[in-house]
């Protein structure tokens, strides 16, 4: 998927994901030797995205397996489409005297079966990137289905027979640690913990995404973030929820976040009840007003150093 480590670098970036340069060789690492890549962190501090930035920056199309409780194997491998293999019995039968020997062969071959996300990514002539996201709300049951494709690169499904990989995927496993993953994947895999970023790596991609803005802007933005995630929220802010924040406050016209404008940002920072409360109370924005602000001036005072 990469020629060189320089190729992973200047294609994460060019994606606008920010990086360093341990996360950059072990993705690069990953990709040269067909390892899956395990990111675990807090949700809403990037690990989907580093999937779709490596999409971005190979030049390939992501295949998304979104996991959640009670997931099976037809959600993730697919299944037989039924009502075509039906159609095709009655149009057969009414054509001719089939060979029903052949057409039972014929039934369970790949164009009547519906391919999920997993068989779909072993299918591409160039690599995809697969994603599993969210692993750690499946068993441990639907872990070691995955382990045959993580393994020999195929499926066996019955019926159908055993699928080989056209192209090896670049995979990406993530959690959020809700449930501990297992040794088996975890022994197959490359890790990376992925944290939310520190208040300056928050302000350069706030600068990304709202290149007109002042470097007080971007820093406010990153400090406001850090005193947020500092607060004890039950619904801590994702990068992405910041982004949507500093882009809200650029179409409004402001350039900071003052006491005045807790009920109109509130939509915005809080998403649970619990936060909107926590937030309602007046003192309490004001302080995390002035905690943000000195976040911001202690960023700003190190970027000048």
């Amino acid at each position: 998927m990469f020629a060189s480590l320089k190729d992973v670098r200047h294609g994460l970036n060019a994606s606008g994901y920010l990086t360093d340069p341990v996360a950059t060789t072990t993705v690069y690492l990953a990709a040269q030797l067909h390892k899956p890549l395990l990111l675990e962190g807090p949700a809403g501090s990037g690990k989907t995205q580093l999937a779709y930035a490596v999409a971005q920056a190979a030049g390939t199309n992501v295949e998304r397996l979104q996991c959640y409780e009670g997931i099976n194997e037809e959600k993730a491998i697919g299944k037989f489409d039924e009502a075509l293999q039906r159609l095709c019995v009655e149009l057969r039968s009414r054509s001719e005297t089939p060979d029903w020997e052949s057409l039972q062969t014929e039934l369970h071959g790949q164009q009547f079966f519906s391919a999920g996300p997993l068989l779909r990514a072993l299918q591409y002539e160039k690599p995809c990137v697969l994603l599993i996201d969210e692993l750690d709300k499946v068993d441990h049951t639907f872990e070691a289905m995955l382990l045959e494709v993580l393994s020999v690169w195929q499926l066996s499904i019955p019926k159908l027979g055993t699928i080989p990989a056209k192209s090896i995927p670049f995979v990406v496993l993530t959690s959020n640690q809700e449930r501990r993953i297992g040794d088996p994947l975890r022994r197959r895999s490359f890790y990376l913990r992925v944290e939310h970023p520190t208040a300056e790596r928050e302000a350069e991609i706030v600068a990304m995404k709202t290149p007109g803005a002042s470097a007080e802007f971007h820093a406010g933005m990153a400090g406001l973030a850090k005193a947020l995630r500092g607060w004890s929220l039950e619904k801590p802010p994702s990068v992405s929820e910041i982004l949507d924040l500093a882009q809200a406050l650029r179409i409004l016209g402001e350039q900071r976040v003052t006491v005045d404008m807790r009920d109109t940002l509130l939509p915005l920072l809080a998403k649970t009840e619990a936060d909107r409360r926590k937030l309602l109370l007046r003192d309490g924005f004001a302080s995390l007003v002035f905690d943000a602000q000195q976040y911001t001036a202690q960023s700003l005072q190190r970027s000048v150093e």
